[in-house]
């Protein structure tokens, strides 16, 4: 899959909740995420960077994969912490962004199963970067404007 680099007017939509979450298509859909974000060596990916327009986003740290449909942020918790980061859509761009330390989440896995994942450090701020891009929002949105230029 193609990933879309900013300014990509499809970045900028707020994305639609996945109504069937176990089909075949969106099973599809992740596996072929998956696939890019790998080839990427990314941390994370969403399905807006790879033009769909779907709430859906993918996370892979430590050989770990969280794999969250319709990810609905419940709570933003602990002191901000300030903390380089990059961007697929963004290449060879790092910036600084304040994050929450720790962050929970509802959302909905590969077999339909709803869960809640409580995280903290590099999983709670990749959480938080991947659902800001279910939100339209963007690294260049957190950071000053000096920085993002």
């Amino acid at each position: 899959m193609k990933i879309l680099e900013y300014p990509n007017e499809i970045l900028r939509k707020k994305s639609k909740e996945v109504k069937d979450p176990t089909s075949t298509e969106i099973k599809q859909l992740i596996l072929d995420m998956i696939k890019t974000l790998r080839s990427n060596n990314g941390l994370g990916l969403a399905a807006p960077q790879v033009g769909k327009n779907l709430k859906i986003c993918i996370i892979e740290i430590e050989n770990e994969l969280f794999v969250l449909i319709n990810p609905e942020i419940k709570s933003l918790a602990g002191e901000k912490i300030l903390s380089e980061e990059g961007c697929l859509s963004f290449p060879n761009k790092f910036l600084n962004i304040e994050r929450y330390k720790r962050v929970k989440v509802r959302a909905t896995d590969l077999n339909g199963k709803k869960q809640i994942i409580r995280a903290r450090g590099l999983l709670a701020r990749a959480i938080q970067h991947e659902v800001d891009h279910l939100d339209g929002v963007l690294i260049v949105d957190r950071c000053t404007d000096e920085e993002s230029k």
